[in-house]
């Protein structure tokens, strides 16, 4: 039988800003994600050099909404000052929203000094560091992370719900006039011949949601496991390659390739991206093994590698 999405496909556009942890390499910036949507952007963390990032990748500043800090680490978070700053000299005027961990206010603040006048509002929100938290930014659902660093540190998954496909001929059947095809796909009720019409009568199936999960900067914790759980992508740390390099991953509370595939395997995932890779891992890619013998479907992370998540 025939289905029809009222609206047309939905996409949202992936793209890795930087890869690098603690400091920025000269063809790695430090970690960032931008995530767009319905043509605004969710950015995720912003350490030095995020901005030029962006611009090698020709993603405009004003598309982004809202700024999501993982934690307060400078590699995290030293290139707000800067990019708030182009976004102003850009004429932005609609408010901005940074959402990050208890804690990071005074941080953050602190950070904005620097910026002087801004021509918009930046408005910070802080999450709790030891529950989940569930809120909508640009017509996403996002999930906070609580993680397991140094300091309050949280992860985020961003769910895009779909709408079940609307079936023309089971309306047709119906006699229901055309015009009324939007309203019962919108999930209201319709009245056709003095006989009431819900919306489950001429919808498909209930379909699953275009879900991207995000964690860095963190040992392997069970919330990970639950809440990335059933990801068309999961973009997670991989601070060190070599198994024989867990002893200081544990130190620095950070996860090894062959932890973050575990939970890639664990939490049935599509596809796992890798990032946030120490300075003294120059070749990434050497290590890839470590990882794919766990979860076949394991990507090396680079900047501005970018992903179309499309619904079907």
């Amino acid at each position: 039988m025939k289905l029809l999405q009222i609206k047309g496909d939905k996409m949202i556009n992936v793209t890795l800003i930087g890869t690098g942890g603690m400091i920025p390499l000269p063809g790695r910036y430090l970690a960032s994600c931008h995530i767009e949507y319905n043509g605004r952007a969710i950015l995720i963390d912003c350490g030095e050099g995020t901005q030029i990032s962006l611009h090698k990748g020709k993603l405009s500043l004003n598309k982004i909404d809202t700024i999501l800090i993982t934690h307060c680490h400078a590699d995290h978070v030293t290139g707000l000052p800067g990019l708030l700053l182009t976004i102003g000299n850009h004429g932005r005027t609609e408010p901005l929203n940074i959402i990050a961990p208890r804690g990071s206010t005074k941080i953050l603040n602190s950070l904005l000094v620097v910026c002087g006048f801004l021509p918009y509002e930046v408005r910070i929100a802080e999450l709790h560091d030891t529950k989940p938290q569930e809120f909508n930014q640009i017509g996403l659902k996002i999930t906070s992370i609580p993680l397991k660093h140094h300091i309050n540190c949280l992860g985020y998954s961003l769910e895009l719900n779909l709408r079940p496909h609307f079936r023309p001929e089971t309306a047709k059947e119906l006699n229901i006039p055309v015009k009324l095809w939007r309203l019962l796909h919108n999930g209201e009720d319709v009245v056709v011949d003095n006989k009431t019409i819900t919306p489950n009568m001429v919808l498909g199936n209930p379909r699953s949601p275009i879900k991207i999960s995000y964690v860095t900067d963190t040992r392997p914790v069970k919330l990970i496991d639950e809440i990335v759980k059933n990801s068309d992508l999961f973009i997670c740390e991989g601070m060190y390659g070599d198994d024989e390099q867990l002893s200081g991953a544990v130190e620095k509370m950070h996860m090894i390739f062959s932890e973050a595939a575990k939970i890639a395997l664990n939490s049935n995932v599509k596809e796992l991206w890798l990032t946030h890779f120490s300075p003294s891992m120059p070749s990434p890619g050497d290590y890839l093994e470590a990882a794919a013998s766990i979860f076949q479907n394991t990507v090396i992370g680079r900047d501005l590698m970018s992903k179309t998540l499309k619904s079907k």
